[in-house]
């Protein structure tokens, strides 16, 4: 069991006063029996006329935020603590049916998995990569599949971080070679949705223990990876940016069918398009 304090900070600065628009956040993990929520805490300057509470599609908790004033300094901060417990991955357990890849999800299940084995970007570019280490031919061990598609894009891609929105798609990753946690985990998404598996996008924080160290990349912001659904086991999370099967350092706080469906702080302001200076993320994930 561990103890994580998270502080995340967002600032969007503006040159001339601007209402801002409605903005919607996911930052509130989600409780679990491999985590629990022990405080949440947002502040938002300047107040917010109305703040609402809901649960979207996909069961997340999203805030709502309207405001009735003018500023030229927008500022979300929350504080977090979450109660963590590791899973022993990657030893999950997977059904006698599924051992072995391909097989069939069973048929109670398949109507509601069916949205998250989709392919969304059915591009000749996932299979050609796939190809490289992975044999359609031949059956092959369930686990061994996907921690060998979990790996292959740890070490074939090099993280760079990108400030500005959206994910690009996996024909561009593997063109270019690089990408963000986004980025990484539609690729694994989409890989395996080609193989016949159900995944799923996760939003959230990783800790890392030196920040934007070798241990763990995608600190200092925001995280991102994906859950496959493994029979026997349920969502298995695989983190591609680092390697990580389980668990282990990630703490979850939305998951979604896409990465436009768990865009962790979006919104809008009336005012001039130029107006708009930028804006600025911290995070900061600690123990205890």
């Amino acid at each position: 069991m561990t103890i994580f304090t998270i502080h995340h900070t967002t600032i969007y600065r503006y040159q001339n006063p601007v209402r801002p628009g409605q903005h919607q956040l996911l930052f509130r993990p989600r409780d679990s029996f491999d985590q629990r929520l022990l405080s949440y805490r947002l502040a938002v300057s300047p107040e917010a006329a109305e703040t609402r509470w809901i649960h979207d599609a996909f069961g997340n908790c999203v805030t709502l935020l309207d405001f009735d004033s003018k500023t030229t300094l927008l500022r979300f901060e929350t504080e977090i603590r979450v109660d963590h417990t590791p899973e022993k991955a990657p030893d999950f357990r997977i059904e006698d049916y599924a051992r072995t890849h391909p097989f069939d999800y069973d048929e109670e299940e398949l109507p509601d998995l069916l949205p998250y084995i989709r392919r969304h970007h059915a591009d000749a570019a996932i299979d050609a990569w796939l190809g490289r280490f992975v044999t359609r031919t031949a059956p092959i061990s369930t686990g061994k599949l996907l921690m060998t598609l979990n790996e292959a894009v740890a070490q074939s891609f090099s993280y760079k971080r990108r400030s500005s929105r959206g994910t690009r798609t996996p024909a561009e990753t593997i063109m270019r070679q690089e990408g963000t946690c986004r980025d990484f985990a539609l690729l694994m998404m989409e890989a395996a949705r080609s193989l016949g598996f159900a995944a799923r996008f996760v939003t959230g924080y990783v800790y890392v223990p030196d920040r934007d160290g070798p241990l763990r990349l995608g600190g200092g912001s925001t995280h991102a990876w994906c859950q496959i659904y493994v029979p026997g086991s349920g969502w298995v999370e695989f983190d591609p940016t680092n390697g990580i099967v389980g668990n282990r350092d990630l703490i979850r706080v939305g998951v979604s069918r896409t990465p436009a469906q768990a865009v962790p702080l979006s919104g809008s302001f009336w005012g001039d398009a130029e107006d708009e200076l930028g804006m600025e993320v911290s995070v900061n994930v600690k123990t205890g």
